[in-house]
């Protein structure tokens, strides 16, 4: 695939907005691609990571490797994850504690958007595909129900959560980050960014390289077997996340920490006018349009040959 400089550019922009996504417990990177258009294109190229494209690099040279990797579209793509996650996770972060009903708001309206999209790209509607639909919503929602576990902050553990938080990170619906929260390690990843703990940040790498080039491999197989019944599992694992980006939550349990600090452990969906609080309902509407649109964007661009 021939792609210009400018192509490139746009590669990274869906990189930052992946990457600002995954940021956030709740909204998920894979569904900026899916809607984006390269959602198939990663799962590929993450799967032709193997033996032989290391053997490649040996007996052939750096350029044919290069372009069997697909190097440049890695390198586009990953430059503006990165940059996004860890610069936007300080935000989302502030943002969330004090802001939570406006961000939320605007990755509602984004997810509701979402839905449509990946969902019309279903060619044929059947008992299956439908049966595929409520499957992935029923799993999304009951993940988006589990209370969160204490911090731990031990290698092993850091390791494992980088392995299961990446393979949601590439599932449109199911949020890797939100995955950090229930296992008890996205505060133990937060802190390592901010204090640059090379040592930890290393670790949860490891375990996500391991679980992306395994994970990867078990959707292309999806995809290329049973493509209608795997986005229609995706669409209702979008489905079900809406629970979770619900903007109006009243919280039943408190989390202490051993500083005395009060967290939210269990919190419950409810409507505008139930919340407890200011509920923020005109802003908060405009916010839903505003992420609702945005995806009309981010579509308008993947559509883009």
């Amino acid at each position: 695939m021939q792609r210009r400089l400018k192509d490139y550019l746009i590669i990274s922009f869906k990189g930052l907005a992946m990457g600002a996504a995954d940021a956030i417990p709740g909204v998920s990177g894979g569904t900026i691609a899916f809607i984006s258009g390269i959602y198939e294109e990663l799962i590929n190229t993450i799967s032709n990571i193997n033996i032989s494209l290391i053997k490649a690099l040996f007996k052939e040279g750096i350029k044919p490797f290069w372009q069997q990797l697909n190097g440049n579209f890695l390198l586009a793509l990953l430059s503006g994850i990165v940059i996004s996650f860890v610069s936007f996770m300080r935000l989302a972060k502030y943002l969330l504690e004090y802001h939570p009903i406006l961000i939320w708001s605007f990755f509602f309206g984004l997810i509701v958007a979402s839905i449509y999209f990946v969902g019309k790209q279903v060619t044929k509607w059947n008992m299956a595909t439908v049966i595929s639909f409520v499957i992935g919503a029923v799993i999304a929602f009951y993940i988006s129900k589990l209370p969160s576990l204490g911090t731990n902050e031990s290698s092993w553990f850091l390791f494992l959560a980088g392995t299961i938080a990446i393979c949601a990170m590439i599932l449109p619906g199911i949020s890797g980050s939100f995955i950090l929260i229930i296992l008890g390690a996205y505060k133990t990843l937060s802190n390592a960014i901010h204090d640059i703990d090379i040592r930890k940040l290393l670790i949860f790498i490891s375990g996500a390289v391991i679980g992306l080039l395994s994970f990867s491999r078990v959707l292309k197989w999806l995809f290329k077997h049973f493509h209608n019944a795997t986005l229609a599992v995706l669409t209702g694992f979008i489905f079900g996340s809406l629970n979770r980006v619900w903007p109006w939550k009243n919280t039943i349990t408190w989390h202490t920490n051993s500083k005395g600090l009060k967290s939210p452990l269990i919190q419950e969906s409810v409507s505008p006018m139930a919340f407890e609080g200011n509920n923020q309902l005109v802003f908060a509407f405009i916010l839903m349009i505003l992420g609702f649109l945005t995806i009309f964007i981010l579509e308008r661009l993947g559509s883009k040959k």
